[in-house]
């Protein structure tokens, strides 16, 4: 072992690397680790970083041991399990001094493996299976399940969680329950007899991960929006969305179908293109459903049209878009928050529509609830901003809570005795003075009824090309959104608020920012944090610009899209917004921020300022 490995301090606090071949089996076996982990009492995060083509290509899963309960990526490797041989240089490069690397030795690689400052670890993985199970493709999968017996060795990991974790996961299936745990058994049994067990960084029971679940924000996002009470899904595939609406459509069938009759109480439509899915959508909500689409940037893009329709017409629809790396087909499975500016004033002319920003899966659950209610009591698109990060990867979240007392804000809404009261109905009157006319559904009453127009039309939602009549409209649409900045989510205060320093951020970068502030406060460095939740944006972000000497805004982009919104739509002096810009495509990670922030700071302050 090399002398600067890594110290006895890392208890429940080190990072493991899986570096695999897509299509092999591999995420059964990685799960399986991270969650035993996680039944241990300990702190994880999970992420998933894999190619975008079939399978045959590396695919890597990084999970985050963090007893501090950190919710970014950390960086840094402290044990690689190097299971493609392809990409042995690459992965050994990341481990960091003082670390591991566990190889299959079937085919000894040492020259490949070589590096003064880690240690090299081998397990005849592929001897060890070929000698216990018959068949190409089983002995495959089964190796993966064995390199996870031998983590658990070197990490601790109590082997009777594994164990139920298997039984688990194979209740119905109990021969390969038998197959899973003999090929745990041999990774195990092989390690502990031949390897350093446990490593220098373990495993430790703890009690921090009761009251939590694993989860990703898709599958969140889905079960939220069941618990908003859509009934309508439509979509066109694309990633990283497309589990979004798988995750909806199997929680509609365990919640959705009536017991007696097995007849479906709700609507999943796969559409030819994306335009298509948001036109479904429009029509659905316009018809009184509450119906939304899942997309990311492409299909964002193929949807202005239709957006600018039910912004104009005020047809209430929620749009989920999971960002991924643009321009273009860019790089589809990997991160960034670079569709702010297309998300805010999607479609031509003059368009703003209300987003939403959850930074987790916890708050992909609530906000979808909260993006319906907010589209119906708005009558207006409201979009929701994840990312691949939140989507797709695993999170430690607090227990989802189902609350039965909800009842969705249908908003202005007349029903059949309200409208009879009507000596005439007229839809785009705003009888309250806060931009927001009422509406009717088609079929509840005649004397309801109205056309529905995206060309010009005045108050009365009649046709009109008359200069002032559309003037009236639009400034009353203006009013509207005005006052969606009391209705969007408050944005988060972390700090006094009072300090010289401030960091304004959104979504992802949250786990990482947090992180970053404890790293600046030992330093000597304080700073405020202001996470923004929505936009258009609440007097509290304008409160927090104006108190602030220093700004950092900290995104995943090139081109600073969200310091391009505060500077549009804020009072904040452009000059006075420093950027901390990260769009690599990976997890931002606390470093980064710091880096940044020091960098930033460098000369602009006395040191004293910042310490207050």
């Amino acid at each position: 072992m090399p002398s600067d490995a890594q110290p006895q301090d890392r208890l429940n606090d080190f990072v493991v690397k899986f570096a695999n071949v897509n299509g092999t089996g591999s995420a059964s076996a990685n799960a399986l680790i991270m969650k035993a982990i996680f039944r241990s009492g300990v702190p994880v995060i999970g992420k998933n970083y894999f190619p975008s083509n079939i399978q045959g290509l590396p695919t890597w899963y990084e999970i985050r041991v963090t007893r501090e309960g950190h919710m970014a990526r950390a960086g840094r490797v402290d044990l690689m399990l190097a299971m493609n041989s392809e990409t042995y240089a690459a992965d050994v490069r990341e481990v960091a001094a003082g670390g591991f690397v566990l190889y299959d030795s079937t085919w000894p690689r040492s020259t490949l493996l070589s590096r003064d400052d880690i240690t090299v670890l081998g397990v005849p993985l592929a001897r060890l299976c070929n000698e216990r199970f018959d068949g190409v493709r089983n002995r495959i999968l089964m190796k993966n399940i064995c390199y996870a017996g031998a983590v658990a060795a070197l990490l601790d990991i109590d082997l009777e969680v594994i164990r139920t974790l298997v039984t688990e996961q194979y209740a119905k299936k109990p021969k390969l329950a038998e197959a899973n745990m003999a090929a745990i058994g041999l990774g195990y049994e092989y390690a502990k007899a031949h390897l350093p067990c446990p490593l220098p960084f373990k495993v430790a029971r703890l009690d921090k991960t009761e009251g939590h679940v694993l989860i990703d924000g898709n599958t969140a996002a889905g079960l939220g929006c069941v618990y908003a009470g859509a009934t309508v899904g439509a979509w066109y595939p694309i990633t990283p969305s497309t589990s979004l609406m798988d995750g909806f459509r199997g929680f509609c069938e365990r919640l959705r179908v009536d017991a007696a009759t097995g007849e479906r109480n709700y609507v999943v439509l796969q559409a030819e293109d994306e335009l298509a899915a948001i036109g479904m959508v429009i029509g659905a909500s316009w018809n009184g459903a509450r119906a939304f689409t899942p997309t990311s940037g492409p299909g964002l893009s193929l949807m202005n049209e239709f957006l600018g329709l039910a912004y104009y017409s005020e047809v209430p629809c929620v749009i989920f878009d999971v960002q991924r790396v643009g321009p273009s087909t860019g790089m589809p499975t990997r991160t960034q928050q670079c569709d702010l500016l297309l998300a805010a004033y999607a479609s031509h002319g003059d368009t703003r529509h209300v987003l939403l920003f959850p930074a987790n899966p916890e708050e992909c659950f609530y906000f979808a609830r909260d993006a319906f209610d907010l589209a119906e009591r708005l009558q207006t698109p409201v979009l929701v901003l994840s990312d691949i990060d939140i989507g797709m990867n695993d999170w430690m979240c607090p227990d989802l809570k189902w609350d039965d007392a909800y009842v969705p804000d249908r908003g202005k809404l007349l029903g059949n005795e309200e409208i009879e009261k009507l000596t005439k109905f007229q839809r785009y009157i705003d009888h309250d003075g806060d931009g927001i006319p009422y509406r009717t559904l088609p079929g509840v009453n005649p004397k309801g009824a109205y056309f529905t127009r995206g060309s010009g039309h005045n108050k009365y939602g009649v046709y009109t090309e008359d200069s002032a009549e559309y003037q009236e409209v639009l400034d009353r649409l203006t009013r509207k959104f005005e006052g969606a900045k009391a209705r969007v989510p408050k944005a988060v205060l972390e700090g006094p608020g009072t300090r010289e320093v401030g960091i304004v951020s959104i979504g992802s970068c949250d786990g990482a920012v947090r992180e970053a502030l404890g790293t600046l406060a030992k330093a000597g460095i304080a700073v405020d944090y202001l996470r923004v939740r929505g936009f258009p944006f609440g007097e509290e972000v304008e409160e927090f610009l104006a108190r602030h000497a220093t700004l950092f805004v900290v995104e995943q982009n090139r081109d600073a899209q969200l310091k391009s919104l505060l500077t549009l739509e804020t009072r904040v002096e452009k000059a006075r917004l420093k950027s901390i810009l990260h769009y690599d495509g990976m997890p931002l990670t606390a470093d980064f921020v710091v880096q940044g922030v020091r960098a930033g700071l460098a000369a602009a302050l006395p040191r004293a300022a910042l310490a207050r």
